[in-house]
């Protein structure tokens, strides 16, 4: 199996034994985190489908974001992440939900968000988590990176309980 492969691998073997599912919200990688994920044989026992919201429209349309959400923190933001998130989550009635929004470039950044800037969204029945990162670089890297911290904070969150429980905590 090759690098790329490995962490949706790793992904799809931890929910399958768990009987859980996932589902993607995705604007600025344009499909990849479905694409890396679809590679791998067995994907269609966790994965039940993404939106890939390029425009405020899909996003509003296909995932429910808000509009005010939208006017008062932009596309590229916590908020908006979070609500692709959770419109994921709810849409495809899955355990689990990554979304990802940011400014891959070369332009359209600003100076408070500027290319290289991504949003990534974990949600999950406990809530919704959210991180900003800095990915500069060309559009390419941008995406690779994005896709890589996406599957890294998916793997991460879904290993937490599991530690949890280990500990003899909730």
């Amino acid at each position: 199996m090759s690098k790329t492969h490995r962490p949706a691998a790793a992904i799809i073997s931890l929910l399958a034994g768990r009987g859980q599912t996932l589902a993607l919200a995705e604007s600025c990688t344009g499909g990849c985190l479905a694409h890396r994920l679809t590679n791998v044989p067995g994907a269609s026992t966790i994965f039940l489908g993404g939106v890939v919201a390029y425009s405020n429209a899909a996003k509003m349309k296909f995932l429910g974001v808000r509009p005010a959400t939208l006017r008062r923190h932009g596309a590229v933001s916590a908020a908006t992440a979070r609500e692709m998130a959770e419109g994921a989550r709810k849409r495809f009635g899955a355990d689990f939900a990554v979304a990802v929004t940011g400014v891959a470039g070369p332009g359209g950044g600003s100076k408070a968000k500027p290319v290289g800037t991504v949003f990534l969204a974990f949600a999950g029945a406990s809530g919704v988590r959210v991180r900003r990162q800095f990915n500069p670089g060309t559009r390419g890297a941008f995406k690779r990176i994005t896709t890589n911290q996406a599957w890294e904070m998916l793997r991460s969150r879904l290993a937490e309980p599991e530690a949890a429980r280990r500990r003899g905590k909730p």
